[in-house]
């Protein structure tokens, strides 16, 4: 009959027919009368052949509707009956792919199990129709597909990854211009605890790094970096792994348009350097590629104002760092348990006042107390380090005092050096420190002031300590650090320049060197 419809053109009869089917069977209150509406909208669709196009909208609707039904056998007929249609009109019921979509995803959940597999098989059919389809709305289904990746359940999370899988594959479609809005679903995806999903999930995200590494140029980096950095602090290993890996990749392939994103990096890679089991070797050892490469991202050019990257619109974007938020997570690890964490924030800190000092200088009031601290460390690498940064700090001649600096206790008569005047005031807080910790003047004593003869001019450094002692009010504790002075001098290998021109006391000036009126 249908046929004859057809072939006569006889649209009103077709139309009648389908509301009949549509509005008076398939939305029935009779379960049964539901049922033989299912069937026979698809009959009319089979009918029809490629004229079923022309009705697919009556066709789709009603069996749409009855995806909602209690009854499990009608959803398994509104399966059975979609299936039918869609194989028939093919692209044709793509303009309602998103309320297909939609529906999808429930019944991939379905507490049924005859339901599932149904949807299974419709399911797999419109993928097929996706994916040999000349033109798709995925900016319609973005919002859809946005949604149901924050699902728990099992199965629908596997029904999301397999679409994002087919729809990533299909080369008309361009999905990582809308990765930003799924990544973080992807990456919660990666933490379920059934093995098999993890793998989907993996496979899926190690395509996307693939294709984003193929062509960096459409990446939107900046709107997907703290999506990761999130997920870098996550206690599971492989989505830990995950994350620091793709802020790896970001950092290598976007450079300076990640110096903004500074602090969270740091705060990323950091805490992965103490890492010392088996399991998380992986993780530190990309945490350290991180730290390295983000660290040659950071040149003398950044202590100008501005560092202009390129004008978007009538906006002038920057590769500048955050240092207010960059400061503040260096001190933060600085209070680190692991010394290869602590290691590294001195050595950040210390790359900084290299690259640029100017920039740095409101910080060191900042910083000054973490640094002296840090000398307390029980690690000598830690306090080898901490006085690497001091050195450069109090030796630099970038670094000037400003009139809020100007305390008369801390300040000496400027040096023959020319050092800055903060180098006499991290002399007299060292001194300070040794006064209050004896046990750091017997254990670390000796060494820090041979390394800080070693980093800078050993004849400053005995002078300067002389200076300050010939006022100290505690005789104590000045004949002490007196008689330690003396031992370095007369023992330590880093002392022998200064040796040698106390031997030459013929000149004004090498007998004077440590006399002072």
């Amino acid at each position: 009959m249908v046929k004859d419809f057809s072939a006569t053109k006889n649209t009103l009869q077709i139309t009648k027919l389908l509301k009949v089917l549509g509005q008076d069977f398939a939305l029935s209150q009779n379960p049964n009368t539901r049922k033989g509406g299912l069937i026979g909208l698809a009959a009319i669709a089979v009918a029809l052949g490629k004229e079923s196009s022309l009705y697919i909208g009556d066709l789709i609707h009603p069996i749409l509707a009855c995806f909602a039904d209690s009854d499990p056998l009608v959803r398994y007929y509104a399966c059975e009956s979609l299936y039918n249609v869609s194989k028939v009109a093919r692209g044709s019921v793509l303009v309602h792919f998103t309320d297909i979509f939609s529906v999808l995803s429930k019944l991939a959940a379905d507490p049924d199990q005859k339901v599932r597999s149904g949807s299974e098989h419709l399911d797999k059919l419109m993928k097929d129709i996706v994916t040999e389809s000349a033109s798709f709305d995925l900016v319609g289904l973005m919002p859809h597909l946005r949604k149901k990746i924050y699902s728990n359940n099992t199965f629908a999370r596997q029904f999301i990854i397999s679409w994002v899988s087919v729809l990533d594959a299909v080369p008309d479609i361009d999905l990582i211009i809308f990765l930003p809005e799924i990544l973080d679903g992807l990456f919660r995806i990666l933490e379920d605890p059934n093995k098999e999903i993890q793998k989907m999930c993996d496979t899926v995200l190690n395509e996307f790094l693939r294709s984003i590494k193929k062509d960096p140029s459409r990446v939107k980096f900046d709107e997907m970096i703290n999506i990761l950095i999130t997920h870098s602090q996550s206690p599971d290993e492989l989505l830990q792994f995950t994350a620091i890996t793709w802020i790896k990749e970001f950092v290598q392939l976007s450079g300076r348009k990640m110096l903004p994103f500074a602090s969270g990096i740091l705060t990323a890679v950091l805490p992965c350097l103490s890492y010392d089991t088996d399991s998380r070797r992986n993780i530190k050892e990309t945490a350290k590629a991180v730290n390295f490469t983000f660290m040659k991202l950071v040149t003398e050019g950044d202590d100008k104002e501005t560092f202009p990257v390129e004008v978007v619109g009538d906006v002038m974007e920057e590769e500048q760092l955050d240092l207010p938020s960059l400061v503040d997570v260096l001190t933060k690890h600085l209070h680190h348990t692991s010394v290869a964490t602590k290691v590294s924030v001195l050595r950040w800190i210390y790359h900084l006042y290299i690259k640029i000092p100017t920039k740095m200088f409101p910080y060191i009031e900042k910083l000054f107390p973490e640094l002296r601290r840090a000398l307390s460390d029980s690690s000598d690498e830690v306090v080898q380090q901490d006085l690497e940064v001091l050195a450069e700090i109090i030796s630099s001649p970038s670094i000037t005092s400003s009139s809020d600096d100007a305390d008369s206790e801390n300040q000496l008569p400027a040096n023959s050096h020319g050092m800055n005047p903060y180098f006499s005031k991290f002399v007299i807080s060292l001194l300070k420190l040794f006064s209050s910790d004896r046990h750091l003047l017997e254990d670390r004593g000796s060494f820090i002031i041979r390394q800080l003869c070693i980093l800078l001019n050993s004849e400053d450094i005995y002078t300067t300590l002389s200076m300050i002692l010939k006022t100290e009010e505690n005789v104590k504790f000045a004949s002490i650090m007196v008689e330690n002075l003396n031992t370095i001098l007369l023992t330590s290998s880093e002392l022998f320049d200064l040796r040698m021109k106390l031997k030459d006391m013929n000149t004004e000036v090498r007998s004077k060197l440590f006399t002072f009126k």
